[in-house]
Formats: structure tokens, sequence, C-alpha cells
């Protein structure tokens, strides 16, 4: 049984996947603190994990801990990291008791101390319902409060939020209110209005709306490297160039030149050295402005001896993947991005647009 009902928190949960609920919990741990400084993170339930010290950890709670220096260990800030063969063992065995002791016992520690804790669901009310463990049986297991992020518009998320706001409801959780992310800028004022008009009519407050800002879905070439599990060819000091647009080189020289712009990654065949050597040479024409975001070479082609020269001393990053053209340039468009603990740029802007664009007193004034 939960010990601790007294410390102050709030659930944020979305009405679907990458709605902007990591970004919205990030933001508002940072707007927080500036009310209640000392405070505690967790993620119950976490579908994205890596591992440290032998413990499976979700991916944001790393991010949370590492960017507001959170004193309380990841494995408690992470006490579920649902594995792929999570589901088919649960099902087996049934063990909800005691996961939902390691949930709360997890949540008395992170809490210890703290005179806030924001507590980020795995996507919308109903994911985990499979292992009795929805987001809105979390949120009532921590007596927790909560905040909706959606994308948007006005008639999808009020349907969606519904949705949502129904499964709360039947567990007896509480929502605050409802945060729209991604609301292209031009738009904000008309959407604010007549989403407010919506949610109003369900009982539910508009607690912000952010604008939409392309950086933060724009991925770097860390994350590129790491999704293609490629190797840089060169230095790593640039690995967190973001990449604004991508340019497949399966082209003339001349044509893949047009191409050669800052932010831009060029996805190429490795043995189209002719693109490298044209890459050098423009470099050298700018005396270094204009640079790439960085190169993918495909199908584990490595350049040869001279090539590589002029590899080792462009000032982007050169990665080389194993698979094909094809097959790089799909990965890298489908790829989810997630906001890392070293993108400094990201994060700041994450912070701004969360304390100027959602009523975070208002938020801890309905707690």
């Amino acid at each position: 049984m939960l010990k601790n009902v007294a410390t102050p928190r709030v659930f944020v949960a979305a009405t679907r996947m990458n709605d902007g609920k990591t970004t919205s919990s990030l933001g508002l741990v940072s707007a927080i603190q500036q009310y209640h400084p000392r405070i505690g993170y967790i993620k119950p339930v976490g579908q994205r994990f890596v591992e440290i010290e032998e413990q499976k950890i979700d991916e944001d709670s790393v991010l949370m801990q590492r960017v507001f220096r959170i004193e309380a260990p990841l494995v408690d800030m992470s006490p579920i990291a649902v594995e792929p063969d999570f589901t088919r063992r649960y099902l087996e065995m049934s063990n909800s008791d005691s996961l939902v002791r390691r949930i709360e016992k997890a949540f008395d520690r992170v809490a210890w101390e703290k005179d806030f804790v924001l507590c980020e669901g795995s996507g919308h009310a109903g994911v985990g319902s499979v292992f009795d463990l929805s987001n809105a049986t979390v949120a009532r297991l921590l007596h927790a409060k909560v905040i909706i992020v959606s994308q948007g518009g006005i008639g999808r998320p009020i349907d969606e939020v519904a949705m949502n706001q129904a499964l709360f409801e039947r567990e007896g959780v509480q929502i605050l209110g409802v945060i729209l992310n991604k609301v292209l800028p031009d738009r904000i004022d008309y959407i604010s209005n007549f989403a407010r008009k919506g949610l109003k009519r369900r009982g539910l407050e508009l607690l912000g709306v952010i604008p939409h800002q392309p950086i933060l879905s724009s991925p770097t070439l860390a994350a590129i490297r790491d999704e293609l599990r490629a190797e840089t060819l060169n230095s790593d000091d640039a690995m967190n160039n973001i990449v604004g647009r991508v340019a497949v080189g399966a082209m003339s020289v001349h044509n893949a030149m047009n191409h050669f712009s800052p932010g831009a990654l060029l996805i190429t065949p490795g043995d189209r050295e002719d693109i490298l050597l044209a890459a050098g040479a423009k470099l050298s024409q700018n005396r270094g402005s204009g640079a790439l975001a960085g190169i993918v070479l495909t199908d584990n082609m490595r350049p040869s001896s001279a090539a590589m020269k002029i590899v080792r001393d462009l000032p982007y990053p050169v990665l080389l993947a194993g698979s094909d053209l094809y097959d790089v340039a799909s990965r890298v468009h489908d790829l989810n991005v997630k906001t890392r603990p070293a993108d400094t740029e990201k994060i700041q802007i994450i912070r701004n647009l969360v304390s100027q664009n959602v009523d975070v007193r208002r938020i801890l004034s309905l707690l």
C-alpha cells in the first residue's frame, strides 16, 4: 500500500504515442522547480529502456535524472520496464500484486524529502491494461490527478480526450486539464478559443497550447547512428548536429552538390567516392561554411584509403551503415525522435515553450 499520500503529485498521460508527453513532462519539471525546488520523477511503466548497471531503465527516467540531477535511484524512477516477453510472462503467471507493490515502494522512495513528484505515463489511459496496469489504474494507485497531452486541433483531440476521460473517471481519477501540443503558430489563437469551448463542455480546462517547433521532431546524428547501428568514420565531436532535411545521393555529383547545405543529411552508397571528393572540395571552397549535418554511407562499403583522408578532415560526422540505400533512408525517415540528455539546444527550447505557454500556476492551484 502507498505510504506517501501527502506529497503533491501529477500524472502526465497522452491521447496517443508521440503526442509530446515527454516533452511536456520535461518542461513541466523545469517550470515546477521554480515553485518546488526539490522535485521527484517517476515513470512507473516504461516501454523503451536502456541497460544501466544490469538494470533495465526507461529512457525518459534517464533523461530526467541527467537533465535535472534528481536525487533518486534510477531503479525507483523506472520500477517496471516492459521487455519484449513481459506481457507473455505476465499472462502466464499473473503477478499483479507484486508489480503493484513494486510501483508503490518505488514511488515512496522517489517522493522521499521531495516537495513535488511528476509521474509520467506510458501513453493513453488504457496502455498497460493487458497486464492490469493501465495508466488510469497506475494514476489511481499513486493517488495522482492527471494532465492529458494531445496534439493540436479541435475535433480529433477532444474526441480522443473524451475516450481517455471515460477510463480515468471509471478508475475514480480526476483530470486537471489538457495541454495541446504541436499547434501551428499561426493557428494558436483560433485553436485555443475553440478547444477551450469544446473541453469546457466536458468539464475540462485547457491548461496550455504549445506551438509546433520543427527542431524538436528533427533527429541528431547520434540518434541516427544508434538507430542504424552505424560506425563513425571520423570524429564524433559533432554528433549532436540536428538534421533538418534528408537527401538521397543516388544522383550525379553535380546534382548532389545542390543538396550540400547546413542541416542536410546526405545518404549515399558507400562506393560513391566522387560525392565524398565533392564534399571536401565544396567545404574547401566555402572555407568551412555551409557544412552538411552529416553523411551516411550505405551497404557497408568502406571508402578507399585516399577517400578516407578526405572523410577524416570533414567537420561533420560520416557514418557507415550496413543496410542498403532504401532501408537506411526509410529508417531515418520513420525514426521516432526522442529528446536525449545531450540535446541541450532542444532541452532549452522545451523549457521555454512550456514556461511561456502552459499555465503552471493554475496546475499547482488545482492540486
